[in-house]
């Protein structure tokens, strides 16, 4: 045998256990992302829309679409919906030293700890006679149609840890949030617009930044991922084409580059091949549907006037209108995060100041949901990622983790009911406390999602949502 005959010899074996290697490394990834592609299925498929994987659904689903009203910054429960008369009466006192010794506090480790008293009176408010601050009227006026959760606690005491908390199931960067575990389980039933979008606004205190990754796709293929639209102007970036560029002319230069992306596909078996690909006929599609989305023309003015905005001005009202118009066109999970809401010192300013911007539209939301029948399906999420602490931070709150408030609405959850408690001074959930971990797998089993079953397997471990925790609390679902 000669050297060249030697030389062809060793460059077939390794051509062939590599070529090997990598179509066995092929199937693996395949039968994790979709056994579909094991039966044969077209290499184009790509670019067809993506069902989920829960198919069939683990128990019948309550809940299409999920909106979270997110409060960024950790708003006061003592402030809005868990009034303390105990508080009230030790205000400037010492705190107990039973309930305080030795725990987790951000800003007032070391300092005296002095009780502060909730800043607003409480009203029981409709048929139900849940109590609201009275410094939220709109939310007092629907009442009977949330459900106040009065004993959730987290884990993470600083904001950017806790926001990831509350987002992805644990305080790790780089796991995947929310929105993404539910397009990955459920799809989108919206073909011309993301499958999970966010807005955001501001105004009413320390504007907190919220980083992109909240809303990140993690080991999940980046099609999972939220879509960011701005609250005013352009909503997307470069969404409209270059000047003598028409339609039929971005169609070809679309089509042309998806037909090498299929033949990268199919060469590579890389499904972020397959995202460029949805993204590409996506962002083609958004050219059309989103000025639609954005032309207020045809809302009537009664709508307009129920938000209490035009449309088009950043605002939360402006966001929560345009999150009932993104439901409508069937986006699976929209989050508007408002930051506002971390009240360090002036909390009482603060909290006049911030209401004054959510309040009305979150009401006007629900009402708005309800009244077009929306709100049997559509689930809604009030909340921010802790609360304040029942000691007084000068003339404001510090972080608190140990108990908090939030709310929910739609989609089969209880109405007019308020679930668990802190104690007497609001430190401690101690009545049916509620894990955000317990939260997560309780939204998604309004979605007809079993939290043990949707999962993911990276790095040799199989992921989800609930991490190693979560408890479904069923005393709030009807």
């Amino acid at each position: 045998m000669n050297a060249l005959e030697d030389l062809q010899r060793h460059l077939n074996r390794r051509a062939f256990l590599g070529r090997t290697g990598r179509g066995l490394g092929t199937l693996a990834l395949a039968s994790l992302l979709d056994p579909a592609l094991l039966r044969g299925a077209d290499s184009n498929a790509g670019a067809e829309p993506w069902r989920g994987i829960a198919r069939p659904l683990h128990f019948p689903a309550k809940a299409k679409r999920a909106i979270w009203l997110y409060m960024a910054g950790g708003p006061s429960h003592l402030e809005t919906f868990d009034p303390k008369p105990k508080l009230a009466e030790m205000h400037g006192k010492p705190m107990p030293g039973s309930l305080t010794m030795g725990q987790q506090v951000a800003q007032l480790q070391g300092q005296e700890l002095k009780c502060f008293a909730p800043q607003f009176e409480f009203k029981r408010c409709g048929e139900s006679g849940q109590e609201v601050s009275t410094q939220f009227p709109h939310l007092g006026s629907i009442a009977d149609d949330i459900c106040i959760l009065r004993s959730m606690h987290t884990d993470q005491i600083n904001h950017d840890t806790a926001h990831t908390l509350m987002n992805t199931g644990s305080r790790i960067a780089g796991r995947p949030s929310m929105g993404s575990w539910l397009l990955y389980g459920l799809g989108s039933e919206c073909a011309d617009l993301p499958g999970y979008v966010v807005l955001i606004s501001s105004g009413g205190g320390q504007d907190q930044p919220v980083a992109q990754r909240q809303w990140h796709s993690g080991f999940l293929p980046s099609r999972f991922q939220g879509v960011l639209f701005r609250s005013s102007g352009d909503p997307v970036s470069y969404l409209a084409n270059p000047p003598g560029v028409g339609a039929d002319g971005q169609r070809r230069v679309i089509d042309a580059v998806n037909a090498l992306n299929r033949i990268q596909a199919d060469a590579l078996h890389d499904p972020e091949i397959a995202t460029r690909i949805n993204q590409y006929e996506m962002a083609f599609r958004m050219q059309t549907s989103v000025p639609g989305l954005m032309d207020l023309s045809n809302e009537p003015q009664h709508i307009l006037d129920l938000y209490g905005t035009k449309g088009g001005d950043g605002s939360f009202a402006s966001n929560c209108l345009l999150a009932r118009r993104l439901a409508e066109r069937g986006v699976r999970f929209i989050q508007l995060y408002h930051r506002g809401w971390d009240h360090h010192g002036g909390i009482k300013k603060g909290i006049e100041v911030v209401s004054s911007h959510v309040d009305r539209g979150c009401a006007a939301l629900l009402k708005d949901l309800k009244q077009r029948g929306m709100l049997e399906d559509t689930l809604v999420i009030w909340g921010g990622e802790f609360g304040r602490t029942p000691m007084a931070q000068g003339d404001g709150r510090d972080h608190h983790i140990k108990g908090f408030s939030m709310w929910l609405a739609g989609a089969g959850i209880k109405p007019g009911m308020t679930y668990g408690g802190t104690d007497e001074f609001g430190y401690n959930a101690v009545e049916n406390p509620v894990h955000v971990n317990d939260l997560h797998a309780t939204l998604l089993h309004q979605f007809g999602i079993d939290h043990l079953r949707l999962t993911y397997r990276f790095q040799g471990r199989d992921f989800r949502l609930t991490d190693v925790g979560g408890r479904l609390v069923k005393d709030i679902i009807g």
